[in-house]
């Protein structure tokens, strides 16, 4: 199976593992970025657009060698507004409203090469809401990557029918905040690639921001020895790994 909007991919070698992380909520001085921002691996770093440290975070994690995408908020199922974060896409707005609050969102965090959900369980399963966010996307040369909050998500299908690059999250890191539940989580990599050759995995910065980059830093060590390579979304997306 090949990544959404990827038309053909070079064959990966045989027996290697592919893992992407992606760490988000980026953008608003939480804990743990400091420590995320100095792993010696490389991430894909999703910042919240207009949040405190919106421009200082993106800048920081471009000049690190991590990619950096625009963690866009969306409308969930439940929960409070306010927790979307400024600039959000609902399900109530008008086709011209959605695409602006896209394009000022990219153009509010510098460096992003991609875009992904946060929280989103309601607008990713609204085709019309969809469709408008990645003609954006398409217009401005980002992929999506689907954080996958919701099951029906349609977003991969409707990615590929508008060929925009897309991929989709596997596993949460950081539900939970205790090193026992990360260390669990990382399990649950190791077990997904025993059928498959790529995982994408997502944490968190904020309240168990150090916890978590302290876990992935002790784990992404261990996992690079077992033949398991780290790499950025883009790189992935660039050079062609057929997700299977």
């Amino acid at each position: 199976m090949l990544p959404e909007g990827i038309h053909s991919l070079p064959v990966q070698q045989q027996g290697q593992k592919t893992a992407m992380i992606i760490i988000d909520d980026f953008g608003n001085n939480a804990k743990g970025t400091k420590e995320i921002m100095e792993l010696p691996f490389k991430v894909t770093a999703a910042v919240m657009p207009f949040m405190p440290s919106t421009e200082k975070d993106a800048k920081r994690a471009h000049a690190a060698g991590h990619d950096v995408i625009v963690h866009m908020p969306m409308e969930a199922l439940s929960g409070k507004k306010h927790w979307l974060g400024p600039g959000a896409i609902t399900t109530d707005l008008s086709d011209a409203e959605i695409q602006k609050r896209v394009h000022a969102a990219i153009d509010n965090v510098p460096h992003a090469i991609g875009m992904n959900n946060h929280m989103g369980s309601k607008a990713t399963v609204d085709e019309r809401v969809m469709r408008n966010v990645l003609k954006v996307c398409k217009e401005r040369g980002l992929f999506f990557v689907d954080s996958h909050t919701n099951f029906r998500s349609i977003v991969g299908k409707v990615a590929n029918e508008m060929q925009v690059p897309s991929l989709e999250n596997h596993i949460f890191l950081d539900d939970v905040h205790t090193k026992a539940a990360v260390h669990k989580q990382f399990m649950l990599m190791r077990e997904h690639f025993r059928r498959h050759d790529v995982c994408i995995a997502i944490g968190h910065v904020g309240a168990g921001g150090r916890i978590t980059a302290e876990v992935l830093k002790e784990q992404m060590e261990k996992m690079s020895k077992e033949n398991i390579q780290f790499k950025k979304v883009a790189s992935v997306l660039k050079t062609g790994i057929p997700l299977k």
